[in-house]
C-alpha cells in the first residue's frame, strides 16, 4: 500500500515542513559526497548507543559531539529510498499537524519528538555500536500527533494489481494504528534493530508525538505577522480529488461535485479525478475554465450509467469554490 495524500486540507502552506524537508534532502546530498568516509561521516553524526554506555568508546567523543548526535542523526538516511520514503510520510502528514500547531511549535514539535525517538533506542540499545540514521522517529511523532488530531480523516492508497492501480481511501485511525502494531510486531520480534531498521525508534517518537501534542496545545503560539499569513494562505485544492458520484432512479446520469478554491475559480485548472466504483477509465482530468462560478455543472461526457449494449450517460460535477 502507497499512501498518496490525506482528504485534511490545510488553510496555510507548511512552511517549516517544505524546510525541513529540503534541509533533509541537501544533507543526503553532503553525505553523497563523503566517498569513502562514508561511514566515518554517519557514525560520527549518527546515533550510537555504545557511544554513550561504553567508556572506552566514548572518550573518543566531546560533549558537545554527543549532544549533536541527537539532533544530527535525524537528518542523515542511508540511500535514496530511505530518504525517498520518510520525506513522503512528512509530506503527507507533516503539512496538517503544522497547520494545527502553527510554524514555531510544529519546529520544535518534530525536533523534540526526533530526539525523544533516539532516547527511547539509546536506552533499550544501550549496548549497540551500529548507528542509527534517519527521520523515522520525529516523522513517527508527526503520525502520532495525526494520529490524534485527524482519527476521522482518510488517506488515500494506491494499491496496485497485477500493475492495475486502484485507489482505496483508509480512515487514518485504521491506517496509522495498523503501522503502529506493525512496528511493534517487528521490535518484540527482534533485538530492536533488525535489518538497520530502530523499531524502537518508531514507537517512541509516535507514543512521544502524542503526548508532546498534548503539551504543544497547552502552550500559547506566537501569531505570524499578518503578511506571512497572506503568503502562506493555500490558494489550491488537491490535485487529485475522489468523486463519489450519485445517481437517483434509473436515469443514465451521475452527480458529483470537485472542490477548488478561488484563486482557482480565477485563473482556471485541472484536475485529477478518481471515481472508486463503476468506470473502466478511474482517473482522468478534469479542466476547469478560467472565470468558472460556484455551482456551475461540468459535463464529462460518457462517465455516466451504461444505458444500452454500445451507450453510457453522462457525469455532471458541480463546482464547490471554497
Amino acid at each position: 500500500m502507497i499512501p498518496l495524500r490525506d482528504t485534511v486540507r490545510t488553510k496555510n502552506y507548511p512552511v517549516v515542513n517544505t524546510i525541513l524537508i529540503g534541509v533533509n534532502v541537501l544533507i543526503f546530498l553532503v553525505q553523497m559526497t563523503q566517498g569513502n568516509g562514508w561511514n566515518r561521516f554517519i557514525y560520527i553524526y549518527g546515533l550510537v548507543p555504545a557511544r554513550y554506555s561504553v567508556p572506552q568508546i566514548s572518550t573518543y567523543f566531546s560533549l558537545p559531539s554527543q549532544i549533536l548526535s541527537f539532533l544530527s542523526f535525524m537528518f542523515l538516511h542511508g540511500g535514496f529510498w530511505h530518504l525517498l520514503g520518510n520525506m513522503w510520510s512528512l509530506y503527507i502528514f507533516g503539512d496538517n499537524v503544522e497547520d494545527r500547531l502553527g510554524h514555531g511549535r510544529y519546529l520544535v514539535f518534530y525536533l523534540v519528538c526526533g530526539v525523544a525517538s533516539g532516547l527511547s533506542h539509546v536506552l533499550l540499545n544501550l549496548n549497540s555500536n551500529v548507528p542509527t540514521i534517519g527521520a523515522s522517529g520525529a516523522i513517527a511523532g508527526v503520525m502520532g500527533a495525526y494520529f490524534i488530531l485527524h482519527p476521522r480523516s482518510k488517506i488515500l492508497t494506491l494499491i496496485p494489481i497485477f500493475f492495475i492501480p486502484y485507489f482505496l481511501e483508509i480512515p487514518a485511525f485504521y491506517f496509522l494504528g495498523i503501522w503502529f502494531v506493525l512496528q511493534f510486531i517487528s521490535a518484540a520480534g527482534s533485538s530492536g534493530q533488525a535489518g538497520g531498521v530502530a523499531w524502537w525508534a518508531h514507537i517512541g517518537g509516535f507514543l512521544f508525538g502524542i503526548l508532546f501534542l498534548k503539551i504543544m496545545l497547552t502552550l500559547p503560539g506566537t501569531a505570524p505577522p499578518a503578511i506571512v499569513n497572506r503568503r502562506t494562505q493555500r490558494n489550491k485544492t488537491p490535485r487529485l480529488q475522489v468523486i463519489r458520484p450519485v445517481g437517483p432512479g434509473p436515469a443514465p446520469h451521475l452527480y458529483g461535485s470537485i472542490s477548488i478554491t478561488p484563486h482557482e475559480a480565477v485563473s482556471g485548472t485541472e484536475k485529477l479525478v478518481n471515481i472508486p466504483w463503476g468506470f473502466h477509465k478511474r482517473l482522468f482530468k478534469v479542466a476547469v475554465p478560467a472565470g468558472i462560478q460556484n455551482g456551475r455543472m461540468l459535463r464529462l461526457k460518457g462517465l455516466g450509467k451504461p444505458v444500452g449494449p454500445e451507450e453510457t450517460g453522462d457525469l455532471f460535477l458541480k463546482v464547490a469554490i471554497e
